[in-house]
């Protein structure tokens, strides 16, 4: 959580935030990277919240690299996201609805680092094998990424 976020929180308690994120689908060779969470163990993408003064894009690349150790070089817009299955609440019981904006990166180096502060695994899955236990909130782009790369 960053560090605006944390002080709204300090005001506001669990109750609903609205937050503005970016999400990072990464495909190589007709595989998705999903990384395992911490909190509830469910699989997603890569991404976080904007920090204030950052685009979109900024902070997919920052958490990219936070997460996973990659560096994004060029990312594709998938899309913004939002609706009703973008409500959620936290094993913390923050709530929060989310407006997310969704990139899939197919051009990204550096080596994979499977744990980290929000993450406890990283794998590589086919896109018609993956986990049935994916965040709810990423559920959607998720669906539409693999739509787009199967397309191809």
């Amino acid at each position: 959580m960053n560090d605006y976020i944390a002080s709204i929180r300090a005001k506001i308690g669990h109750d609903r935030l609205l937050l503005v994120g970016a999400g990072v689908f990464v495909h190589r060779d007709g595989r998705l990277l999903l990384q395992r969470r911490r909190d509830d163990g469910s699989w997603g993408d890569h991404g976080g919240c904007l920090e204030i003064g950052e685009t979109p894009e900024e902070t997919a690349r920052r958490e990219l690299y936070e997460e996973t150790g990659l560096t994004a070089g060029n990312l594709e817009f998938l899309g913004v996201y939002s609706g009703k299955d973008f409500y959620h609440t936290y094993p913390n019981g923050d709530q929060v609805y989310l407006v997310g904006h969704f990139y899939l990166c197919e051009d990204f180096s550096g080596t994979p680092v499977a744990q980290t502060d929000e993450t406890t695994d990283l794998q590589w899955f086919a896109l018609d094998d993956l986990p049935a236990n994916i965040m709810p909130i990423v559920r959607r782009p998720l669906k539409d990424c693999i739509k787009l790369l199967k397309s191809r």
